[in-house]
């Protein structure tokens, strides 16, 4: 059975409803990035961030999987298929994949302060007092800017066995998902489905643009990956 890995970004889970990183002023649901996704930033105002982030996953539990999700889970039934998202919602998980690697944490986990590998199952509010076993307050299980990303090895590996890479929602140009690329064997064909895609086809070596919102362009990739069998 072939594998494929599937990158993923913020642009799949947008046509969910689920808001964008960053808009264009280079706000984060109108606070500075660094105030509520940066170590210093829990440090100077955890009731902030972690006010910011029962916000976010709550927000879970009113949106669905679309079309995009459904489809990539799908595609299980007939390859062996790795999800690796950028995202740190659970609608892949919720769509039926099976295989998903959140480079970027999750939003349905929590973390010790004390201890990084003490991490938790978390569906409700984190609030200031909630502690670990060692006493210790939790903090959302996210990976924030000038942290490493634990999940980098993992997502690595598994481009590098891939037999066909698709990248939705998701820059080209944009760390991780354009470092990850260069880990493919020569030869594996890439999908890359993004409505303003910012390369050509010529640019890169068994590239193939599909220049469509997620909902329309998985399903279009996946049917031309199956009549290209």
């Amino acid at each position: 059975m072939k594998k494929i890995v599937v990158l993923t970004g913020a642009g799949i889970s947008a046509e969910s409803g689920i808001n964008t990183f960053r808009d264009a002023d280079g706000l984060w649901e109108g606070h500075d990035v660094m105030e509520v996704a940066s170590p210093e930033g829990f440090r100077k105002n955890p009731a902030l961030v972690l006010d910011f982030y029962n916000k976010r996953r709550r927000r879970l539990f009113e949106v669905e999987p679309n079309t995009a999700h459904y489809a990539l889970a799908d595609l299980q039934s007939e390859y062996e298929v790795t999800v690796v998202t950028q995202n740190v919602d659970n609608l892949h998980e919720r769509a039926g994949s099976k295989n998903v690697v959140h480079l970027h944490g999750e939003l349905l986990k929590a973390r010790s302060t004390f201890d990084e590998a003490l991490i938790y199952d978390w569906k409700k509010d984190i609030r200031m007092g909630d502690f670990c076993e060692h006493h210790h307050q939790l903090r959302p299980h996210i990976v924030w800017f000038g942290e490493a990303v634990p999940m980098m090895d993992k997502a690595i590996e598994e481009v590098s066995r891939a037999h066909i890479l698709m990248v939705v929602g998701t820059s080209m140009q944009v760390y991780p998902a354009a470092g990850l690329v260069h880990y493919t064997k020569k030869n594996v064909p890439l999908y890359f489905i993004d409505p303003k895609p910012n390369i050509t086809e010529d640019s890169v070596p068994n590239l193939t643009i599909i220049s469509e919102k997620a909902t329309t362009g998985v399903p279009k990739a996946i049917s031309l990956l199956k009549n290209s069998k």
